[in-house]
């Protein structure tokens, strides 16, 4: 069934890639509401796990290539750090992206 994640790339794979993360995407939001919509309140331990997920996930797609693809990686992270106090989001990556691509393009 997954054989095509083995194979060459082509289009059709890649639209078909796309359409499946959609159609997943949507489902387990669609879930996440309809469970959620049937309390009335939430338990406050329950809002703040909820509102520390999207940090969570963050930390766990950034910090790993942070730590083990070497000092670049490194840097562009605490640099996005620092500019998070002042920059939006969008800054942020900006940031982060101008450095790993400058100091590619330097050799490092």
């Amino acid at each position: 069934m997954l054989e095509f994640l083995a194979s060459n790339a082509t289009m059709n794979n890649v639209w078909f890639v796309i359409l499946l993360t959609g159609v997943v995407t949507y489902i387990t939001r669609s879930a996440g509401h309809v469970v959620l919509a049937r309390f009335k309140t939430l338990h406050p331990r329950v809002e703040a796990a909820l509102e520390a997920v999207p940090g969570a996930v963050l930390v766990t797609i950034v910090l790993p290539p942070a730590l083990t693809n070497g000092p670049l990686e490194l840097v562009a992270m605490l640099a996005a750090l620092v500019a998070s106090f002042r920059l939006s989001p969008i800054g942020v990556l900006g940031v982060g992206m101008v450095i790993i691509v400058m100091g590619r393009y330097f050799g490092f």
